[in-house]
């Protein structure tokens, strides 16, 4: 059963996988390594970043104008993100161009919420940590199985049904917490690993960010 959530994440993923494009994420891996930009380092910008942003608009013109003005613009950039992510982790073979058919939609459902606070804003610097711990571990194991899954692909075989299972539950899981993380939403991410496949979640009957 899909859990709860006001975010959802549908992903697309090839029958096979190109062996030009996983060397392409090679390249990309260690240009930026190369550079200095690395995914602890991303992390750890976005994990200080997304609530002092929110706690600093907040105290400037009100939770109320966070969540309309500043709180879409923040999620587009998390949407790119975590698509460029699912790309990484092969769960797609199309890098993401920010087009409306990319095959990783990521949506977040606007519910009435309680309006955020600079304090509940900063806060989230520290409820967020369990399960950004648990998010740690998941990435562990999601390395090991990108190096499976690498193999796969350079032997041009499909990829097994629970290897991109497992890597859409990391990306679910990812999703929902940044979106907790940077006060977009109320709802605290579940602890569970979400790796269902499926088509686009209905949406119709709530308003889409």
């Amino acid at each position: 059963m899909r859990n709860e959530s006001p975010v959802h994440v549908e992903v697309t993923s090839p029958l096979r996988f190109d062996r030009i494009q996983l060397l392409l994420r090679i390249f990309l891996a260690i240009a930026l390594g190369w550079v200095g930009i690395t995914g602890g380092w991303v992390v750890c910008l976005l994990y200080a970043a997304l609530p002092l942003i929110a706690a600093i608009a907040i105290s400037s013109r009100g939770g109320g104008w966070y969540a309309a003005e500043v709180g879409p613009r923040v999620w587009r950039v998390l949407g790119w993100l975590l698509q460029l992510s699912a790309f990484m982790m092969l769960l797609v073979d199309r890098f993401p161009t920010g087009e409306e058919d990319e095959p990783v939609q990521i949506r977040m459902e606007l519910h009435p919420v309680r309006e955020p606070t600079a304090g509940s804003a900063l806060l989230r610097l520290l409820t967020s940590i369990p399960s950004g711990f648990v998010l740690m571990v998941l990435w562990f194991v999601s390395a090991v199985l990108w190096v499976i899954a690498a193999l796969f692909v350079l032997l041009g075989s499909l990829m097994p049904r629970s290897i991109l299972g497992f890597q859409r539950g990391v990306l679910r899981w990812q999703a929902r917490l940044v979106a907790y993380h940077a006060s977009l939403v109320d709802e605290y991410p579940p602890f569970s690993l979400d790796t269902e496949d499926g088509g686009p979640a209905e949406l119709a009957a709530s308003r889409v960010l």
